[in-house]
C-alpha cells in the first residue's frame, strides 16, 4: 500500500514540475519573440505552427497543444508583393525548413526498365545443309554445348555428295585440269570441307558420308536434329551463337519513348549476379511499340567476359541521359505538383516566403528543369514547402511566373487544403525516373 502510495506521489509531482516547467519555458520563448518582434506593431492574427488553416485573432495553444504563432504585416516601406509570408526564425527552424538554390546545367535523368539477355545475332550462325540426305551421326548432343570453329558436328549421307566425288574422281584420272577445277568447286559449293577435298584427290576414293565442321566458336542452339533425320536445305539444323558479347533488350513505356536516343550510356545489373553492373549503349531503337503492351524495344551491347551473362537471363537496365545545353534547374522536392499548376515556394530572405507559379520542364530523379518562373540563384524551399504554400498560394498574385504581367482573379485564389491533400500526389508524381 504505501509503495503504490509513493509511485503516484512522485507522478503527481512530476506532473506539477514538468507543467510549472513548460509554463516557465513557454514564457521565456514568449518573451524573445515578442523582444525580437518589438517595433513591428500588432500581430494581424496567430496561427498553429503545423497548420495554416487554423487561426485565432488572440495568443492560445493550437490543436496540438503549441502556442501560436503571431503573424505580423509588413513595415511599412517594404513593399511587399501579394502572398508573401512571413515567419519568425525560431518557426523557420521548429518547422525544418531547407532551401536550395535554382542554378543552371545539365539536366540528367534515368530511365529505369527491365530486359532479358539474348545472344547477339549479328553473330549468329544457322546451319543449314546444301543437299538432301540423312545424319548418319551427331557429335553434339544438345543445345548448349560449348563448340570450337573447325570441330565436327554432324556426319550426313546423301547420294548428290557421293556422284560429285565420282565426277572429280573421274576428272582427276583424266587428268583434265578444267574438270578437276570445275569439279572441286562443285564440292566446295555443296559445303564439303576443303581437307575432305585433298583426302579425296590423295586416296582417289569416294567417302560416303561427309563430315560438317563449325564454321565458329559459340555456343549450340536450336539443335533440330537427331541422328538418322532426313534433311533438306530448307531445314535448320542448328544454330551457333556467340557469348563474347550479349544483347540486352529492355522496354520503355510509350512516354519516355521519344526521349530514347542511339549511344545513351545504360547501365545493366542482374539479381542472378548480386554486386556486378555491366556498362553499354543504345545501339538500335525498334521502329514499332509493341501492339500488347504499348512499349517501345530497344537493345544494347554488353561485353560479357567469362561469359557469366546467359541468354534469357532477366536484368535491370538504367538509360543516363545528359541534355547538351544547360538549363536552370531546381531540386526535385522543391516542386509542388498539383492537377492545374506547378509552383514552388520562393524565400526571400528574412523569414519571407511566397509561393511562384512556374513552367516545368523535364523532371528527373534528382532535379527538375524550370523553363520560366524562376531565375539563377533564387533560393526556393525543398522541406516543408506545402505548408507555406498553402498559406501563400491563398493570396498570391503568382507574378514572378508571367514577370510583371497583370494576373487573372482565378490565379489569386488558392486552396490550403487542396495543396495540403496534393501533398501525396506532388511527391509521387515525378514521372518514370
Amino acid at each position: 500500500m504505501n509503495k503504490s502510495f509513493s509511485i503516484i506521489a512522485l507522478l503527481v509531482l512530476g506532473g506539477v514540475l514538468g507543467a510549472g516547467g513548460y509554463a516557465w519555458f513557454g514564457a521565456g520563448a514568449a518573451s524573445d519573440d515578442d523582444a525580437r518582434n518589438a517595433g513591428k506593431g500588432e500581430p494581424l492574427y496567430w496561427v498553429a505552427p503545423m497548420d495554416a488553416n487554423y487561426k485565432r485573432d488572440k495568443p492560445g495553444k493550437s490543436p496540438m497543444g503549441m502556442d501560436l504563432v503571431p503573424v505580423y504585416e509588413e513595415g511599412e516601406g517594404s513593399k511587399a508583393s501579394p502572398g508573401t509570408v512571413r515567419i519568425s526564425p525560431d518557426v523557420v527552424n521548429n518547422l525544418g525548413v531547407r532551401t536550395g538554390k535554382a542554378e543552371r546545367g545539365r539536366f540528367r535523368r534515368e530511365i529505369n526498365t527491365v530486359g532479358y539477355v539474348q545472344y547477339d545475332e549479328d553473330q549468329a550462325v544457322h546451319i543449314h545443309s546444301r543437299v538432301e540426305g540423312w545424319i548418319e551421326r551427331l557429335m553434339v548432343k544438345a543445345e548448349g554445348d560449348p563448340v570450337t570453329r573447325g570441330d565436327p558436328l554432324y556426319e550426313i549421307y546423301s547420294p548428290t555428295l557421293v556422284n560429285a566425288q565420282e565426277e572429280f574422281l573421274l576428272a582427276l584420272k583424266r587428268g583434265n585440269d578444267n574438270m578437276v577445277q570445275a569439279s572441286a568447286r562443285r564440292l566446295r559449293a555443296l559445303n564439303v570441307p576443303e581437307e575432305t577435298i585433298e583426302t579425296i584427290r590423295d586416296k582417289r576414293r569416294v567417302f560416303e558420308t561427309i563430315t560438317i565442321n563449325a564454321p565458329q566458336s559459340g555456343v549450340v542452339d536450336n539443335l533440330n536434329v537427331r541422328e538418322g533425320f532426313f534433311i533438306q536445305p530448307s531445314r535448320t539444323v542448328m544454330s551457333i551463337g556467340v557469348l563474347d558479347e550479349v544483347w540486352a533488350v529492355g522496354e520503355v513505356f510509350q512516354s519516355d519513348a521519344a526521349r530514347i536516343e542511339v549511344g545513351d550510356p545504360v547501365t545493366m545489373t542482374s539479381n542472378f549476379l548480386p554486386g556486378h553492373s555491366w556498362e553499354g549503349r543504345v545501339d538500335y531503337v525498334y521502329p514499332s511499340l509493341d501492339e500488347t503492351t504499348n512499349t517501345l524495344r530497344f537493345r544494347t551491347r554488353i561485353d560479357n567476359p567469362g561469359q557469366r551473362l546467359k541468354v534469357n537471363m532477366f536484368a535491370q537496365l538504367a538509360i543516363h541521359q545528359q541534355s547538351a545545353e544547360q538549363t536552370l534547374l531546381i531540386p526535385r522536392e522543391a516542386l509542388i505538383r498539383t492537377g492545374h499548376q506547378n509552383r514552388a515556394v520562393l524565400a526571400m530572405g528574412e523569414g519571407r516566403f511566397k509561393s511562384v507559379e512556374v513552367k516545368l520542364g523535364r523532371v528527373g530523379t534528382h532535379k527538375a528543369e524550370i523553363l520560366d518562373g524562376l531565375k539563377a540563384g533564387d533560393r526556393i524551399v525543398t522541406s516543408a514547402q506545402f505548408l507555406l504554400d498553402s498559406e501563400s498560394s491563398k493570396t498570391s498574385d503568382f507574378q514572378r511566373m508571367h514577370h510583371g504581367a497583370k494576373a487573372t482573379p482565378d490565379q489569386g485564389k488558392g486552396k490550403s487544403d487542396g495543396a495540403m491533400k496534393s501533398m501525396g500526389h506532388s511527391e509521387n508524381g515525378g514521372g518514370h525516373d
